[in-house]
């Protein structure tokens, strides 16, 4: 994840002009002589974080999406990044082969940093599976409607803790079982037998579980290869 310290070293002074999506908010400011990169530089100081809402298993697909609209509709200048905070885990296949994944950190979101404007808010809110930003509820002054969400952007000390979250963390081992879960044994001395399980042991890629052996309930290890979760 390409994210730096610089990205948190923003200017916090209070904007001049209102930070959410507001349409009847004027353009930013520009320098009195034109120079772009003064302006830029200016987007950049007050770039915030923000989350936004998308549709379920449709993160990489906005992330995507969402970048190449940013260049198309030329406002690089305004959206800087677009990032899924993710940490790494290990997924333990049936026969005990491990595959490195990456896990979601928070499934359904995407987090923006931009400067918001008119301009750049359309440009998110309007990529395909974009819900919608994350923030409070406006209600409309008159007539039916829940009116529009005043996005709102992320402390700098939140965004901070989840993409240390994301570079520190150490793989977690997946594996798609559970105490409770019903399992058949597929080999070994105890094939054909059904049980429950009781206790799960990922990093030993093994598991105990209760099985009817002559009639009582007897506690087995089992290897993950060596069982089938029932439907």
């Amino acid at each position: 994840m390409a994210v730096t310290e610089d990205d948190f070293n923003y200017d916090d002074t209070p904007l001049d002009e209102p930070l959410e999506h507001d349409p009847e908010a004027e353009g930013a400011p520009v320098s009195e002589d034109g120079n772009e990169g003064e302006s830029a530089r200016y987007y950049q100081r007050k770039a915030r974080w923000y989350a936004v809402q998308v549709a379920s298993g449709c993160e990489k697909r906005v992330k995507v999406n969402l970048e190449q609209r940013i260049g198309t509709l030329d406002v690089v200048n305004r959206i800087f990044q677009v990032e899924i905070p993710q940490t790494p885990a290990v997924k333990l296949r049936k026969d005990g082969s491990r595959q490195n994944i990456d896990e979601k950190v928070f499934p359904g979101y995407v987090l923006v940093r931009m400067y918001m404007d008119d301009e750049a808010w359309s440009v998110v809110k309007n990529t395909p599976h974009v819900i919608n930003f994350v923030g409070a509820e406006q209600r409309r002054a008159y007539g039916r409607g829940r009116g529009h969400v005043k996005p709102m952007p992320l402390g700098m000390g939140e965004v901070k803790r989840i993409f240390k979250r994301t570079e520190e963390q150490k793989p977690v081992i997946k594996v798609d079982m559970a105490p409770g879960d019903k399992i058949t044994v597929l080999s070994g001395p105890f094939k054909d037998f059904e049980g429950e399980v009781v206790e799960v042991s990922p990093e030993r890629s093994k598991l105990k579980a209760l099985l009817s052996i002559f009639g009582r309930d007897t506690p087995v290890e089992l290897e993950f290869n060596q069982v089938e979760k029932e439907s």
